[in-house]
């Protein structure tokens, strides 16, 4: 009989490459901000052609990942999900909480191309809700005759999130206006922003606080107001 508390060892096959510099802000699924695109640079043995002969016949691709962040602080049987205005607990199974037993996570992302620069293989993806560094330990093909069930029931995360309408001030446009990503970065900031990514009990609410959130080379800051807001300076690292 094998010891149920044998431990395993698993080494990051890639790491993630996104404009998320900090877990505040980002995505709290893929999907939801379609204008950040994102990469994976392939490590070690699994840095090679060979390992992804044939992924592009896939269109997307399941991506296994380490909450490497939450790592440290452990896990509870219970968490409040920010889709239940993080005042309900449920059990940790019955989420997709970052603090988990193993720190594992999962999403399935757009697989948009292969590169090859040098001896240097990087995956070219779709939006993710990925912290930048992540630590990838899988990548799997999306199979959408086993893996789409349209009937599934969502439970209480069955509907997209309310997304708020976003500004950028005249000073946040004049810093951003010389920048060469320019327009993915506005689109960007509208997506992420918009989906109000303060602490749940502050979801619909209006404070007076100016957050910042760290995206691609910029330091952004905003205002949240009552159902929109309003982007009021960006500053380059």
């Amino acid at each position: 009989m094998k010891n149920s508390l044998m431990t395993y060892h698993i080494n990051p096959i890639g790491f993630i490459q996104s404009p998320y510099k900090e877990k505040f802000a980002v995505p709290r699924q893929p999907r939801l901000a379609p204008s950040a695109t994102s990469r994976i640079k392939l490590v070690g043995e699994a840095n090679s052609p060979e390992a992804i002969r044939g992924i592009e016949q896939f269109s997307h691709l399941w991506l296994l990942f380490l909450f490497d962040q939450n790592l440290e602080a452990g896990w509870r049987p219970t968490v409040r999900p920010p889709r239940l205005g993080g005042n309900e607990r449920i059990g940790v199974f019955a989420s997709r909480a970052t603090f988990r037993p193993n720190g594992i996570g999962m999403s399935a992302v757009e697989l948009k191309g292969v590169i090859q620069e040098g001896n240097q293989t990087y995956l070219e993806l779709g939006s993710v809700d990925l912290v930048d560094n992540t630590p990838i330990i899988d990548i799997k093909p999306y199979i959408p005759y086993s893996d789409s069930i349209p009937d599934a029931l969502g439970g209480f995360a069955d509907k997209e999130p309310d997304v708020l309408d976003v500004f950028l001030s005249i000073d946040a446009q004049k810093s951003l206006s010389s920048h060469p990503q320019r327009r993915e970065i506005e689109a960007v900031l509208k997506e992420v922003l918009g989906q109000d990514p303060r602490p749940a009990y502050k979801k619909g609410k209006v404070d007076n606080k100016e957050y910042a959130v760290n995206l691609f080379d910029l330091n952004v800051k905003f205002l949240v107001e009552s159902n929109s807001i309003t982007v009021t300076a960006i500053d380059r690292f």
